[in-house]
């Protein structure tokens, strides 16, 4: 059995070997990814995000919890930091959700970020098209907390939750980094702690002055810990999932999505057969000398070596 014939029939090893061979950019990518695409479509991606200490994990934790309790299989797709030493996800996926590791229904994957900005790894679009051809019904992206970048996952998520903390200045830090606008729903976790109510105040406050949406996001409060607040939140994701379809705004999201996907994909094949004809070459070479010799400058030399390459399909 192939990859693909074992993924589409549930076969778990099938489903990571195939996730390997995309963060590993195997030659085989490309089809398997081509033939598992009929298969897309069917699950409901949702994305965590957040600065670091916020305890996404621990929240995407028993709101999976929640999730198999109506019989939903999950996907989760955990994206780290890189190790700079074996260019993997620094944090594992079994330090990670352990109520859920021995769960058939549930398939984590870590991924590292391997230098990517946005706070996604570049496979991560990827990756969710594989469990949801896999038959995934929800598949959940929790992003690397790293702040201002982390707006990029708006681009791959039907409904996007910021969490914050209280008396921890998250809430001032978020809106100035911009991730103010690409909340869905916000979630002040850790909300037995001091300063609780003022964090939900000063979130409500911002939201006043951006009446732009016809949609306000919810601001839910929970405890972790005392798994508190966690069946509200999952009832704030339905709702927006319902307003998204009854407004027609879901099938809108989805088809600005393919359109993104077509773009990244133009940018990516552009630069790689640009990279793979000019990179090493004498023609390269010599336009930096000339650049450091001021005989030229960068634009013009980019522009020459432009004119000089085919960017023909020659595969």
């Amino acid at each position: 059995m192939d990859i693909v014939e074992g993924l589409l029939k549930g076969d778990r090893r099938a489903l990571a070997r195939a996730i390997s061979l995309v963060e590993n950019e195997d030659s085989r990518k490309r089809e398997t990814l081509q033939q598992i695409y009929p298969h897309t479509g069917n699950a409901y991606i949702i994305g965590f995000t957040g600065s670091p200490g916020s305890g996404k994990s621990s929240l995407v934790d028993r709101i999976v919890g929640i999730m198999r309790g109506e019989g939903k299989k999950v996907g989760i797709i955990a994206v780290d930091p890189t190790s700079p030493f074996t260019g993997g996800a620094i944090l594992g996926d079994r330090i990670r959700m352990q109520e859920h590791t021995e769960d058939k229904d549930v398939f984590i994957r870590s991924m590292g970020t391997r230098g990517s900005l946005g706070g996604l790894s570049r496979a991560t679009r990827d990756v969710v098209q594989l469990m949801d051809a896999f038959g995934k019904d929800i598949i959940i992206i929790e992003t690397v907390g790293v702040g201002q970048s982390e707006v990029d996952i708006v681009k791959n998520a039907d409904t996007t939750i910021v969490v914050l903390t209280p008396a921890g200045g998250d809430s001032v830090q978020t809106i100035k980094a911009g991730i103010m606008e690409i909340a869905d729903i916000f979630v002040i976790n850790k909300a037995d702690l001091p300063n609780a109510d003022r964090t939900r105040t000063e979130v409500s406050v911002m939201l006043d002055l951006n009446e732009k949406s016809s949609w306000r996001p919810p601001i839910v409060q929970t405890v972790t810990l005392k798994n508190e607040g966690t069946d509200i939140l999952w009832q704030e994701v339905q709702g927006h999932k319902g307003y998204l379809e009854t407004e027609g705004l879901l099938s809108s999201l989805r088809l600005a999505r393919a359109k993104r996907d077509i773009e990244d994909h133009i940018e990516h094949l552009i630069k790689s057969r640009v990279w793979d004809q000019v990179i090493g070459t004498n023609m390269f070479e010599k336009a930096i000398k000339q650049i450091h010799n001021k005989e030229t400058d960068p634009f013009s030399a980019a522009q020459s070596i432009l004119e000089r390459i085919s960017l023909d399909n020659k595969d």
